[in-house]
């Protein structure tokens, strides 16, 4: 597995996680299931701190993979020239 590769499964897994966590704490915003998130002494803000650190996560993994392709192809273009 290649660098961009693993920066884009960590982009999307990251992405993924963060809105499980949005939902959660949504969910426990609606007070369904908030005593199961208490009992895991998960709070809203916690469930929401998760989810904010998992998209910047998301998005400086994805800039690099963009940044990595970009690298990529422009060595590829001066081997070619």
């Amino acid at each position: 597995m290649g660098h961009f590769a693993r920066l884009q499964l960590i982009g999307r897994v990251t992405y993924y996680v963060g809105w499980i966590t949005l939902l959660c704490g949504g969910l426990m915003h609606l007070n369904i299931a908030g005593k199961l998130f208490l009992a895991m002494h998960l709070t809203k803000r916690n469930l929401f701190e998760v989810s904010v650190a998992c998209f910047v996560i998301c998005i400086a993994s994805e800039l690099r993979a963009r940044d990595f392709a970009g690298l990529e192809m422009s060595s590829g273009l001066k081997k070619a020239a």
